[in-house]
């Protein structure tokens, strides 16, 4: 009987090994700081860029979640 578990690629190896390296505090100080910039942004009136940078604030808290289960639960 075959295995069906998923194998991982090489790539999805390689970054996790990356990422994992990096403490998740520094992707939830990321998203945070990106929402005050956006907000000091909109009170200077810069819309357009407010938007822009608010927007980052959602992968980068994705990317710490994603690095907290990684090392909480493991990658298989």
């Amino acid at each position: 009987m075959k295995n069906n578990k998923s194998q991982e690629g090489n790539a999805t190896v390689a970054v996790e090994k990356k990422t994992s390296k990096v403490p998740s505090m520094i992707y939830l100080g990321a998203g945070l700081s990106a929402l005050a910039a956006s907000a000091c942004m909109m009170l200077r009136g810069r819309k357009s860029t407010a938007l822009l940078v608010g927007q980052w604030a959602a992968p980068l808290l994705i990317m710490g979640l994603y690095n907290k289960i990684v090392k909480t639960e493991g990658h298989d």
